[in-house]
């Protein structure tokens, strides 16, 4: 099943012949290998490029091991181009080539695939275009490894709208597939339920979990699967490693806790949102909130036993703002109030998120549904004690189309909003 995903193909081609070495990152089986050599590919060849002048370099094929080697793949390609014409280059699962010891100078550094990249880039004449797996190992390193000549596109796995492009049909039908099944891609080329729930267990347990007890020589991994459960299951709730060392096996420190929760976080399982005070404008260290990257691997995780719509709703606007390219903080506003007996207490608020990017700031609270006006109170109350002039937005599932009440606050029905990427 063939999905477009133009907005990555948009992002590659604004980026085209920038100097720069593209980083396309994401998570294992997201489609970042799809959207390089079949989408990205295709609209090179569409566009007047010839065969001829696109270098493919697929890492992940045993046809291609002995190019897992810093050299040796700096030599492939470097052949291939000696006649100076401008060509594109396409390398899939960079991390798969090793840091190794500079075999011509003993006393010298290691050498590594960035130092293969930036030696290709210097010959001038290469746009290049590579897939990586590992955030700690590409991300993190970009701006420094490629001395200043790197560029990182984010590739997450498919939005509802990629995702209705290909099953159609009802919009509501279509979305609890997906709030059950998440957006992986392969999940659309299997037929029963059953098939489906097997693979998403599978490819957490087989190839995430396993990547990164590998990566990491992980000895607790009752401790690192306990941490993983409970950041499942806590998805929209406010939780801290100390809170997570308490419920997993004894003798466990926070400090544990926290760099396996840095772990899943290098492996794009789960991103953290930090809370902001809004008044003190400034961020707060603890307590913060944990979304997982697809919420059709949480639920596999946990067996598909707690599906609570809420919860997965949160985790599903959350996931569609970062990939919309906003940052995202979740706003705690501090108010005094009085209680029954006329005392002044402090109370605090929290705005589900806070988005902001190019300094445009939309306030937002995800209401599954408001049934009543102690409810509506409730949502609006936190936004109503921001007091600023930010837009502030409440996105429900039980609502139509998309309108504003008496405060200017827009009420927006999910799935209008999750089907137009510029309703925020």
């Amino acid at each position: 099943m063939r999905i477009e995903r133009d907005v990555y193909i948009e992002k590659l081609k604004e980026r085209m012949w920038n100097g720069s070495v593209k980083v396309i990152t994401g998570l294992r089986r997201s489609g970042k290998s799809f959207i390089l050599f079949e989408l990205f590919k295709g609209y090179l060849l569409s566009n007047g490029t010839t065969e001829d002048e696109i270098i493919c370099v697929d890492l992940d094929n045993i046809a291609n091991v002995r190019l897992r080697h810093p050299i040796r793949l700096y030599e492939h390609i470097e052949s291939r181009c000696r006649d100076g014409k401008r060509r594109f280059v396409l390398i899939d699962e960079i991390q798969m080539v090793p840091r190794i010891k500079d075999p011509f100078n003993e006393g010298g550094g290691d050498i590594t695939f960035y130092d293969t990249l930036n030696g290709l880039t210097k010959l001038g004449h290469l746009d290049i275009y590579v897939t990586g797996s590992n955030s700690r190992m590409l991300s993190t390193d970009i701006l420094t490894e490629f001395r200043g000549r790197g560029d990182e596109i984010r590739v997450h796995p498919l939005s509802f709208s990629e995702y209705y492009s290909a099953v159609g049909g009802d919009r509501l039908a279509a979305f609890e597939g997906y709030q059950r099944y998440g957006g992986m891609p392969h999940v659309l080329s299997i037929a029963s339920d059953e098939s489906k729930e097997a693979y998403l267990r599978n490819l957490f347990t087989e190839t995430y979990l396993k990547d990164i007890r590998e990566r990491h020589h992980i000895e607790r991994m009752d401790v690192m699967e306990g941490t993983i459960d409970v950041l499942c299951s806590s998805i929209g709730s406010l939780t801290n490693p100390t809170n997570i060392a308490n419920t997993v096996p004894e003798d466990v420190s926070d400090n544990t806790v926290k760099t396996y929760i840095d772990y899943l976080k290098d492996a794009f399982l789960f991103s953290e949102a930090k809370r902001y005070d809004v008044k003190g404008r400034n961020y707060l260290k603890y307590p913060m909130k944990y979304y997982c990257e697809d919420v059709g691997l949480r639920n596999a995780r946990l067996g598909f036993r707690q599906v609570e719509s809420s919860h997965i709703m949160e985790n599903i606007v959350y996931n569609e703002l970062i990939d919309r390219g906003f940052n995202v903080d979740v706003g705690m506003v501090a108010v005094n109030e009085k209680d029954d007996s006329g005392n002044a207490v402090l109370k605090r608020r929290e705005v589900d998120f806070i988005a902001n990017k190019g300094g445009r700031y939309v306030y937002i609270q995800s209401a599954f549904s408001i049934p009543d006006d102690a409810k509506m109170e409730q949502e609006k109350a936190a936004l109503r004690s921001t007091r600023n002039s930010f837009p502030k937005i409440i996105i429900r599932m039980d609502t139509l189309g998309r309108w504003y009440d008496d405060d200017g606050c827009m009420h927006i029905n999910l799935l209008d909003f999750l089907m137009d990427r510029d309703s925020v």
